[in-house]
């Protein structure tokens, strides 16, 4: 059996070793080197762009510029962005091309002999700007005095999604108790380990190839095709080994403009490969963000805590580009009710374009934010009513059969019940809280013990595996076995596959289900991934999605597989393309649809202490619950959650990103402050239940992003716990902590 083993990850070694070799390591010996030059304006029409002395300076092989791009437009969702921000138009594209919406807009790509020559002909370059009006956040973007993109529209409001379900009117009329709050979200930076890096050539079939990190080589590779128009089969993408991503590595960074590099020194009869490594600097001001928003929120319920209406506006700054807002918005949207029977709703989600960062994809991709503000609400129901917080839940779950918020029946195998009755007994929550470990400092300085409190919060909730909303999801998957013709079984096996490793242990997972379903020894499995040439189209490696989907593709490919060796065939080829079930996008006006064919489940006890005098907040012990239907590799399970709640654990408690004027002000992990090692939460204990998803691979559901979502509103509601002062916006740093403690009267402002 190699399904349900915690075998060692086959790229283990060469990580801890340093062995490894990502995209920024990867630099050929006869490359040239790249430098992408930012606008470094919010908001500001271009006039014109000298770049002669540029060109002319020591080492520089080309200058490229907007002119050079035969497309001059992109986005994952939306074609709604320039390569390159340039003097004049270009008619066959949708968007003002001489327009900087963002910081980080690209103007031109200077190519060079060396990095040191390519900065320093970059600074060369001058370029006259019209400064216009900076739309620096939604309070300005509301009021529609400039439209940013008046190509779809004449409001920055420019995506709106509805849910009108039952009488809202009525439900609130008959609840005992409203609880209305509006919540404030923060940005949040992605840190991977390693920086954007590519590099660009033509191949030996005369392909534009661009080896990159990236989560879907190819979606990369068609959004090059696009851009530089191009057929699709002119174009290879592959990805070497990804130092992470959680979703900052779903949209474009370096691809296109290293294709663009790599196809204008062809035409220079330049054959040499051409590279770009990003600063950190670079990537964190040049890569989108998790949505900062605003949400107003208003929760009914009767006197046993019933829930009898809900009503939401969300507002999600998408920034200066879409990039995957519209889709980020959508599993808010579907969050921000919770993973609760609501029989009456009215809620209201919007994206908005601003001149700031751009929202796109991180992990939980809208299911953080929906569900910190469904899971605060009832918080504050639990306290209002006096009913314990677990009880609460359990009077309102989801169930099979029962009804979501769009009017769909939830897919079956919902363990809601079960999920939260495990965390709740694990995490002893009927029980009094222990004092406080005195072992450990809250803080540097050990705190004084009368200014310590305690307290214990609880969350839960539910994220969809797969793409939503209609989208046609797909994973394709290719197995060879190998043998003799007398062999009666296969003695070795390849799997072919395009899903991204990106630090989940994907391929290692890949290897153990392909050796599942062969019945091939895993050591006998060799793994060919993320190369365009060598794979189908997997899909994104998101969406808790990978191990689902790519699980389904490899049994089938296993299976055609089979069919060839009963046949004779040697090697025996079994190609597969699994086809999810499909999806429905919301009716525009009721919201009405099946978005979604499977969720994965959570619940989450999260004990603090917290020292009153300083604001300091130690994150004592977590009980993180998941039901993963089938564990494919329990380690790797294990070291998703406790990743997870790490990543949740600086969301919450430390990362401030400060954008002010359109502009990143602390783009430096010295200023931003992700948790080290002595910040991290003291215990996780991680509980993974297996109760099977119908239409898992062996039962399995995705579950990468499930420990992230209820983290924010479990820790807050322990500080509440602990201080019987509510929050509701984040990241809790000890001034803010401090601040809201002093303040008694202290009340959140109205975002209108």
């Amino acid at each position: 059996m190699s399904v349900g083993t915690p075998t060692l990850r086959q790229d283990a070694r060469e990580k801890v070793t340093g062995a490894a070799t990502f995209p920024a390591d990867l630099v050929p010996k006869d490359a040239l080197h790249a430098k992408v030059v930012f606008s470094n304006q919010p908001h500001a029409r271009m006039r014109s762009m000298d770049t002669a002395a540029a060109a002319g300076a020591a080492g520089v092989v080309a200058v490229l510029t907007a002119a050079d791009v035969p497309v001059n437009e992109y986005g994952l969702t939306a074609f709604d962005q320039p390569v390159l921000v340039g003097v004049g138009s270009n008619e066959r594209v949708g968007v003002a091309v001489d327009v900087s919406r963002w910081e980080a807009d690209h103007v031109a790509v200077v190519i060079a002999e060396t990095p040191e020559h390519a900065a320093a002909a970059a600074a060369l370059i001058e370029i006259d700007w019209e400064a216009l009006p900076v739309v620096a956040d939604l309070t300005e973007a509301l009021r529609d005095d400039t439209i940013l993109h008046p190509e779809v529209g004449g409001s920055n409001t420019y995506h709106t999604l509805k849910i009108r379900k039952g009488d809202v009117e009525a439900g609130f009329a008959d609840a005992a108790v409203t609880i209305e709050q509006t919540y404030r979200l923060p940005h949040q930076e992605h840190a991977y380990l390693q920086v954007e890096a590519a590099t660009g050539w033509i191949d030996h079939d005369g392909r534009v190839s661009v080896e990159t990190s990236g989560q879907w080589t190819h979606e990369d590779a068609e959004q090059i095709a696009h851009a530089l128009d191009l057929p699709l089969d002119r174009v290879r993408v592959r990805y070497a080994t990804i130092g992470g991503a959680f979703g900052g590595k779903e949209d474009m960074s370096l691809q296109i403009v290293m294709a663009l590099c790599a196809v204008r020194l062809r035409d220079l009869g330049i054959n040499r490969p051409v590279h770009c490594c990003w600063s950190r600097e670079e990537s964190i001001i040049g890569h989108h963000k998790r949505h900062r928003g605003v949400i107003k929120a208003r929760l009914g319920a009767d006197r046993r805590g019933v829930i009898t209406a809900v009503e939401a506006e969300v507002w999600l700054d998408a920034g200066a580009y879409n990039y995957t807002s519209t889709k980020v918005l959508g599993n808010a949207h579907l969050s921000v009710a919770g993973a609760y029977l609501v029989p009456n709703a009215r809620i209201d989600s919007h994206a908005v374009y601003t001149n700031a960062v751009p929202g796109g994809a991180f992990r939980g991709f809208g299911g953080p934010q929906g569900t910190f503000v469904a899971e605060s609400q009832m918080n504050r129901l639990a306290e209002a009513l006096r009913i314990d917080p677990v009880e609460i839940r359990r009077r309102n779950l989801l169930e099979d059969g029962s009804e979501g918020i769009t009017g769909a029946i939830m897919p079956k195998g919902v363990t809601l019940r079960q999920v939260v009755d495990a965390c709740a007994d694990v995490a002893s929550t009927s029980e009094p809280l222990a004092a406080a470990p005195l072992f450990s400092p809250i803080a540097t300085l050990p705190a004084e013990a009368a200014a310590v409190r305690r307290g214990r919060g609880f969350a839960a909730g539910y994220k969809n595996v797969g793409f939503s909303f209609g989208f046609p999801e797909r994973c394709e998957a290719e197995i060879h076995l190998h043998g003799d013709a007398e062999d009666e079984v296969p003695v070795s096996a390849d799997i072919f596959h395009g899903g991204a490793e990106v630090g989940q242990g994907a391929h290692e997972v890949f290897c153990q289900m392909t050796a599942e379903a062969t019945g091939v020894p895993r050591d006998r499995v060799r793994g060919h991934f993320s190369d365009t040439a060598t794979s189908g189209d997997s899909g994104s490696a998101s969406a808790s999605r990978l191990t689902w989907m790519a699980g389904n593709s490899i049994l089938g490919a296993a299976e055609e597989a089979e069919k060839a060796w009963r046949n004779g065939e040697r090697p025996a080829v079994g190609q597969f393309c699994f086809v999810a079930p499909p999806t429905e996008s919301l009716n525009p006006e009721t919201g009405e649809g099946n978005p979604n064919f499977s969720y994965g489940y959570m619940a989450q006890a999260v004990e603090v202490s917290v020292d009153v005098e300083t604001g300091h907040i130690r994150v004592d012990r977590v009980v993180s619950t998941h039901d993963v239907g089938k564990t494919i590799n329990p380690a790797l399970v294990k070291g998703q959650i406790e990743g997870a709640v790490v990543q949740a654990h600086g969301y919450v408690l430390s990362e401030n990103l400060v954008v002010e004027q359109g502009r990143i002000i602390n783009p430096r992990l010295s200023s931003y402050l992700i948790p080290g090692i002595g910040d991290i939460p003291e215990h996780v204990e991680s509980v993974v239940m297996e109760l099977a998803d119908p239409l898992g691979p062996w039962g399995a559901r995705g579950m990468a992003e499930m420990p992230y979502i209820t983290y924010a509103p479990a820790v807050i509601a322990a500080l509440h716990d602990a201080t019987g002062v509510w929050f509701s916006e984040f990241p809790l740093t000890p001034s803010r902590v401090l601040a809201t403690l002093s303040d008694d009267a202290a009340t959140d402002s109205l975002f209108f």
